[in-house]
């Protein structure tokens, strides 16, 4: 038997499954991730650790965690942990692949075509009592069939949303670590980040890659907020430079009301609902279980980070 703490209630049935192989499950309560404080007090007594990407797990929190045998990260990446220092105590990392592909790839392209259509500012119109009648000009935007669509990272999730942007007629120019990255930005009526957040790639898409872009193309991000600039991309929009950017990532999460960024023109930003389908959290949910299960057991992790 073994202690877990388990940082916020979950879909699905990990903390079942956990608790029916015999382990004491602590799970932090309430919709809000725990401070550092509760943080700290869940993990000092606990051999396994179920967090989600807003907890920041760094070697000064695994030194408060001296019986931690494992960390399963409720996410397909891991940039919330240290690894390294995770790896010079011995805990394995887990995290949950595969499961939410077909779920983000549906929101990159709801928001594509959201920001296409410009769909927020032609329902705010009917709202403000705006919308007088048919308006040979009012709201035009970008048809899908035709445009070009760079898709920089093409991994599970990049290829889904191509396939899908495909079905629309869309030419799909998939966007890898050593193609030219400006110049698909420049072919580019439309561009999808689906990349994973490294030192490389922070910032990617920065002031020079956005004055690359096409007047009037559209940024989506669904990967990681840190892989845009977004003191550039607010400054790109007013200036026009772009013609609009979705969002689901922020760099914080969430944005502070004053952020520039939400007072730029044509942006708008999702709470980060890439993954949120019942089918998609439930299947993160069993397979975090299923990691925590195996290490505490002495097994390999199923799915390491």
């Amino acid at each position: 038997m073994a202690r877990v703490f388990v940082t916020r209630p979950l879909p699905g049935t990990a903390v079942e499954r956990l608790r029916a192989a015999g382990h004491e499950v602590t799970v932090h309560p309430g919709p809000l991730p725990p401070t550092r404080a509760e943080l700290e007090a869940g993990v000092a007594e606990a051999q396994g650790l179920l967090c989600l990407l807003t907890e920041t797990v760094d070697a000064a929190l695994l030194d408060r965690a001296p019986r931690l045998r494992a960390i399963a990260n409720y996410a397909v990446g891991s940039d919330n942990v240290d690894r390294g220092a995770a790896a010079a105590r011995g805990i394995p990392v887990g995290v949950t692949p595969d499961v939410l592909t077909d779920a983000t790839a549906d929101l990159a392209l709801a928001l594509l075509l959201t920001a296409a259509r410009q769909l927020p500012a032609a329902a705010q119109s009917v709202r403000d009592g705006e919308w007088r009648t048919f308006e040979p000009q009012g709201w035009l935007g970008l048809e899908l069939r035709g445009a070009c669509l760079a898709v920089v990272g093409y991994g599970r999730i990049g290829r889904a949303v191509g396939e899908r942007a495909a079905a629309f007629g869309m030419e799909i120019l998939p966007v890898g670590r050593h193609d030219d990255l400006r110049a698909a930005l420049s072919r580019a009526d439309a561009v999808t980040l689906h990349c994973p957040l490294t030192e490389r790639t922070r910032h990617l898409i920065d002031a020079g890659a956005l004055a690359a872009m096409r007047p009037g193309a559209i940024l989506v991000n669904t990967a990681r907020g840190g892989v845009v600039d977004q003191v550039a991309l607010a400054a790109a929009l007013r200036a026009g430079v772009i013609g609009a950017a979705a969002l689901d990532v922020t760099d914080p999460e969430p944005l502070p009301a004053d952020d520039p960024l939400l007072a730029a023109p044509n942006v708008f930003v999702l709470p980060h609902i890439g993954s949120a389908t019942h089918a998609a959290r439930e299947r993160m949910s069993g397979l975090a279980a299923d990691n925590l299960l195996a290490a505490l057991a002495g097994a390999p992790m199923p799915h390491p980070a």
